[in-house]
């Protein structure tokens, strides 16, 4: 079991609060865990824990949203399908490159999926082979490096007009392939090491925890409301990070590296208040 150090209680809040928004939603759990976590970890030592945590949490989301599997699972057959070498691509990747660099890579693509996430683009997509294999294939990359696939995921559902039950169903089944093929590579290229063992100590309990409670908290909630204000959160969480592992590669200096992280701010409160007003709008009484 790791010390109880600044890191690792800073891990178990974060885990705690990402949980709670996963139970909530039906996703988020690695996509606001590991852009915290990365400020005191690396990849390589998160990864391994994450995925392992996210097997379980995925077949439980899936366990309870079976009711949309059937209509829901030729549109992602294509999907589960191009992951398999887009995985063992980011596996590879992972193990090779420099943390800071991988880093970077998590920030830079994970920041404008969050914001065109946030601004509601909507574009409709039919579901095909044609889209499926390559998306599955840069979703594989993604998560096998990151562990983050929710916010591309998320929006491509949306695109395609699934509705509730369909759009849970499928992030459950495409998210249970990822993270299970994922562990099944991370074994093989033995990135499962002590220091992310220990880490399942953290991470465990604050799932168990935090996973009934938002399911619990968000009927109380508006559903909209909240995953919104978790996707500004997000964003200005990965554009911290992705401020700091700038001046650590020495790609900007202090204080002008900040200035990603000042314009990531801007931009998503302007996009906060225009949802809040369309939303505002939209539930006034005609």
């Amino acid at each position: 079991m790791p010390a109880l150090d600044a890191a690792v209680i800073f891990l178990a809040l974060t885990a705690f609060f990402a949980a709670f928004v996963n139970g909530a939603i039906g996703y988020g759990f690695s996509s606001l865990t590991v852009p915290l976590a990365l400020v005191v970890y690396t990849n390589r030592i998160l990864n391994p824990a994450i995925v392992l945590v996210e097997v379980f949490v995925n077949f439980y989301v899936l366990s309870i949203n079976l009711k949309g599997v059937p209509s829901v699972w030729k549109r992602v057959f294509p999907i589960l399908l191009g992951l398999l070498p887009g995985i063992a691509i980011g596996g590879y990747a992972l193990a090779s490159l420099q943390p800071g660099w991988v880093k970077f890579a998590t920030y830079t693509v994970i920041l404008p999926l969050i914001l065109l996430q946030a601004a509601g683009w909507r574009r409709p997509i039919k579901a095909s082979w044609l889209i499926g294999l390559p998306f599955g294939s840069m979703l594989g990359v993604l998560y096998s490096v990151t562990t983050i696939s929710g916010p591309p995921l998320a929006m491509l559902f949306n695109n395609q007009g699934l509705v509730k039950n369909e759009f849970r169903a499928g992030l459950a089944l495409v998210r249970v392939a990822e993270s299970t093929v994922t562990a099944i590579v991370y074994y093989k290229l033995g990135l499962f090491i002590s220091e992310s063992a220990s880490l399942l100590y953290v991470l465990i309990p604050s799932v168990v925890l935090g996973i009934p409670l938002g399911s619990f908290v968000i009927r109380r909630l508006d559903a909209e409301s909240f995953r919104r204000i978790c996707m500004s959160f997000d964003a200005w969480v990965v554009g911290f990070g992705l401020s700091r592992v700038l001046i650590e590669l020495n790609l900007m200096k202090s204080p002008w590296a900040y200035g990603v992280m000042a314009a990531t701010m801007l931009i998503d409160l302007c996009l906060l208040y225009t949802f809040f007003t369309a939303h505002k709008a939209s539930a006034k009484p005609s």
